[in-house]
């Protein structure tokens, strides 16, 4: 029997981001070492290895939080997620400012395309 992994990401983060999550009855937290939310296969938040938080937003809203607040565009493992924004670290304590990116975020992927989940098999031919 598999155990489930234990995340390693700062306990006081992850309780913010519960919490963010469970203030949306519809969406369901995933990811048992890097925490994430995802809808029809596109994901629109996620609580890194390293404690930051980051959200997926539309272009408006993407840039109107990045005049707001002193934040960038992700950029993991070498590649930029232009799609995603960094949460500062003090917009954590303030859980109603942070509740509107993330239904924001919501929003945004609900609109986007859905993604295949899994791999379609192919089918072999007899010969």
């Amino acid at each position: 029997m598999a155990t489930k992994k234990e995340s390693k990401v700062h306990p006081d983060k992850l309780a913010v981001y519960e919490k963010i999550i469970a203030s949306n009855p519809a969406v369901e937290r995933k990811g048992d070492t890097i925490p994430y939310t995802a809808l029809n296969g596109n994901m629109f938040s996620l609580l890194g290895k390293d404690g930051s938080l980051r959200f997926r937003l539309s272009r408006e809203d993407r840039e109107s939080f990045l005049k707001k607040y002193p934040s960038a565009i992700l950029v993991q493992y070498g590649a930029v997620m232009k799609e995603y924004v960094k949460i500062p670290d003090a917009l954590l304590t303030n859980t109603k400012e942070l509740k509107k990116y993330f239904d924001l975020s919501y929003e945004y992927v609900k609109s986007l395309k859905p993604k295949s989940t899994t791999k379609t098999k192919t089918v072999k031919k007899k010969k």
